[in-house]
């Protein structure tokens, strides 16, 4: 029994929807999960998504479509967090190529479907940013979500939109998608993140750490983004709701706009009249941009003093919550100095790490002689 979840943004949303099938399916049959391989910039150096010509070793599905395998390599200097999701988790994760537009993306589908011929078809967002109008001045990301809902709305196929931690992705509130929502198809548990843990421990995305934060329970405010964006984490965070596919196109003009694209350009185009704003360029502008202060020479006390002072600045706006993301684009760090920074505060602070979030609050924690030192603020044996 074959269960096709396309993951409307990529990245997390990817992940994401690993554990829907898990939580709603159980692991005997891993389904087939569509997506792109657009990861931001800590990832992959170069802007916008990959598409089956910046890869080796793809494994063919159909005439169009083909699978991102353990053996599979982003052609340098490309970067992709897909091969490594396609070797940590059974599921077979087919490449959504955006190239060809709206158009080549619902012959994608369509090609699926029919070789599949799946007991069931569902879009997932994480965040809901799907169900954006256009011209909401919190949008950041909406033309992968725009792409796939067109093509959903365009197979011979009824396809079941699933949007799950409403507000999460920093994009549109809670309160703004509410009357949007449909009934409630699925809640988080902690149990249900266990499929996932593991990836979450190196992989950036934000939306999907908050959604499997909230379904452990972590609740209060986490911030987001270079920009550092404040996200409530909710009792809403861990709950997936039903949306009509038509009432979704209906209100996102950009769907619409680009539902004849036969180009990723022609749709990026479209983002720029429709939204105002292309993502794709801002992410060549945020590559070109020198960096707002030059990276610590190496990762050891000199970046935790620096974390000290994010730390205090976010407590102080009520903040009790980071991402990793957040963090180390706020140090302009990447790549494998990220991770080293990662590893650092988690084996030298272990009591701030609410995985896999990261907890600004202080916390009382028993030092050697008996005492309590209060939020860990001494490093001991700190190195890079």
């Amino acid at each position: 029994m074959t269960r096709l979840i396309v993951a409307a943004g990529g990245g997390g949303d990817a992940i994401a929807a690993a554990m829907l099938s898990s939580a709603l399916y159980g692991d005997e049959d891993p389904a087939v999960i569509f997506t792109y391989a657009w990861d931001r910039l800590l990832i992959d150096p170069l802007p916008g998504p990959r598409g089956a010509g910046d890869f080796t070793g793809l494994a063919r599905l159909t005439p169009s479509v083909w699978a991102v395998t353990a053996e599979t390599k982003p052609i340098p200097p490309a970067g992709s967090t897909l091969p490594r999701l396609a070797a940590e988790l059974p599921h077979t994760f087919a490449l959504l190529d955006p190239y060809e537009g709206a158009v080549g993306i619902t012959r994608q589908l369509q090609e699926l479907i029919d070789h599949l011929n799946p007991e069931s078809v569902d879009l997932l967002d994480v965040g809901g940013d799907i169900l954006a109008r256009g011209d909401e001045p919190t949008l950041r990301s909406p033309l992968a979500d725009a792409l796939t809902l067109a093509a959903a709305a365009q197979v011979s196929r009824c396809v079941r939109l699933l949007v799950a931690g409403p507000g999460l992705d920093g994009e549109l509130s809670t309160d703004e998608l509410r009357p949007v929502l449909g009934p409630v198809a699925h809640t988080f548990t902690a149990s249900g993140t266990e499929s996932i843990s593991a990836v979450l421990e190196w992989h950036p995305s934000e939306a999907t750490a908050m959604l499997t934060a909230t379904a452990r329970g972590i609740r209060g405010t986490c911030k987001v983004r270079d920009a550092g964006l404040s996200v409530p984490l909710t009792d809403e965070g861990p709950r997936v709701h039903e949306v009509a596919i038509d009432e979704a196109m209906h209100r996102n003009s950009l769907a619409r706009g680009i539902a004849a694209t036969v180009t990723l350009h022609e749709a990026d185009a479209c983002s720029q009249r429709i939204c105002g704003f292309s993502e794709i360029n801002y992410e060549r502008t945020k590559l070109a941009r020198p960096g707002v202060s030059p990276p610590p020479p190496q990762v050891g006390e000199a970046v935790l003093s620096h974390i000290d002072e994010l730390e205090a600045e976010a407590r102080d706006g009520g903040v009790t919550h980071m991402t990793f993301r957040h963090l180390t684009e706020a140090l302009n760090l990447g790549g494998k100095r990220a991770d080293a920074v990662r590893r650092l505060l988690i084996n030298s602070r272990p009591e701030q790490y609410t995985a896999p979030l990261w907890s600004v609050e202080k916390r009382m924690t028993p030092c050697a002689s008996g005492c309590s030192d209060v939020g860990h603020d001494r490093v001991m044996h700190a190195s890079s």
